[in-house]
């Protein structure tokens, strides 16, 4: 299949600096290549604000359609959100079709949605970004299922009235608050068996779904795209010393990430807030490392999520080139790839959750059978032994200080 030609338009402000700017050049140019399109070329202009009816200057239109003209451009994608006057304007002087950053993003996530859910948040974040860009969008934009930045929900007609639109966004809210109340009838289930949950959050393509795939032996989708998990899985793993924990593989974060696809995908994202503790992967060779902890940060803070216990994973040891100064404590190197680096991240979470929890010792008859295989499914055992003088097992180990199982030990 022939990749659509693409030429990326970029406003740097006088105000921004010049190594985010660049690193969200680089950026878009990988959701440009993940959505199945190919950058031609970038072309970028420095202004001390965003012209409010064409985004760049007249001269640098001049010079893009030269380029359309010569390398026969298919798309033009703007690095920043453009208004709907900003969108009419260009598609007018461009001739082609233009979209911009947030449409690109979730016309990826609209290819990556698997489940009935992803994809209702999908068309829902999708229809609330077009209502008000609907009128003036010519026959370019008319129809949704033909390129780059125009997959959605099947085959509704753009140019249908507003209230179609809105209607449809009504039902779709409808249908997500049954699938929000179900997930948290689930979350409570969860929470009611005490089962411990470790969510792996981190900037897309840090390797979530490679951990994941290793520590559960599953089959999500693990690709070197960004994006290429969309909907959470959650699986049940036993750690070394018997524990049994539930772990959630989410989606992947993106800093400058659409504020309707961040409402919309809100309950998605409660996976992680539900979580007792979160590996937050980064890839450990990526030159903007940095800035990609700093929104995964930024992101947990909006989510509440900022206080749950964490461990930094720094990814891809295998890959690096020069010496990776870790920022974030506690952290671990890993390959994801390497079994023995696996072993060590699962011993290196046993040893912070002892330091989170409370010690216990204590003796149990024979006859406790199901003491004893709570307290190894639930608690991470030191040492077990028993003592033939007395008849009873000696235990000693650690366990979360508020759940049922303390009260049982004491009685």
């Amino acid at each position: 299949m022939t990749k659509e030609k693409i030429v990326i338009i970029a406003v740097r402000k006088a105000d921004q600096d010049e190594e985010r700017f660049t690193s969200s050049i680089e950026e878009l140019k990988s959701l440009s290549n993940t959505a199945g399109g190919e950058v031609i070329e970038v072309m970028t202009q420095k202004r001390e604000r965003i012209h409010p009816a064409t985004y760049i200057g007249s001269g640098k239109v001049t010079e893009i359609n030269t380029v359309i003209d010569e390398l026969d451009i298919d798309l033009v994608i703007s690095n920043d959100e453009l208004s709907p006057g900003q969108l009419r304007n260009l598609a007018s002087l461009f001739g082609i079709r233009i979209i911009d950053r947030s449409q690109l993003i979730l016309d990826i996530f609209a290819k990556r949605a698997r489940t009935k859910e992803g994809k209702l948040q999908v068309e829902l974040a999708q229809l609330e970004y077009m209502l008000p860009r609907l009128r003036g969008q010519g026959t370019e934009m008319s129809r949704l299922g033909a390129g780059i930045g125009t997959r959605g929900p099947g085959e509704t007609k753009l140019e249908t009235d507003q209230r179609h639109i809105r209607r449809r966004i009504y039902e779709i809210k409808q249908r997500l608050q049954t699938v929000v109340k179900q997930r948290e009838q689930y979350r409570k289930r969860r929470k009611t068996n005490d089962v411990f949950q470790i969510a792996i959050v981190g900037y897309t393509n840090a390797g979530k779904s490679t951990l994941f795939n290793r520590l559960t032996n599953s089959r999500s989708l693990e690709e070197d795209q960004l994006f290429a998990t969309l909907d959470p899985l959650t699986r049940q793993i036993k750690l070394p010393s018997g524990l049994e924990i539930l772990i959630t593989d989410t989606v992947g974060f993106l800093q400058d990430l659409p504020t309707s696809l961040i409402a919309a995908f809100k309950s998605t994202l409660e996976e992680v807030t539900e979580a007792d503790f979160l590996i937050h992967m980064v890839d450990g060779s990526d030159p903007d490392l940095h800035q990609q902890q700093d929104t995964v940060i930024k992101l947990l803070e909006e989510l509440d999520a900022d206080t749950i216990p964490m461990l930094t994973v720094y990814n891809k040891k295998d890959q690096m080139n020069t010496a990776m100064i870790p920022i974030n404590h506690p952290n671990i190197l890993i390959s994801a790839l390497q079994p023995n680096d696996i072993d060590r991240l699962l011993q290196k979470i046993e040893a912070l959750l002892k330091t989170e929890w409370g010690y216990y010792a204590v003796s149990i008859n024979p006859d406790q059978g199901k003491l004893l295989l709570q307290l190894e499914q639930q608690t991470i055992i030191e040492s077990k032994q028993f003592d033939e003088t007395d008849q009873v097992y000696q235990i000693k180990g650690y366990m979360r200080k508020h759940i049922p199982l303390n009260r049982l030990i004491e009685e």
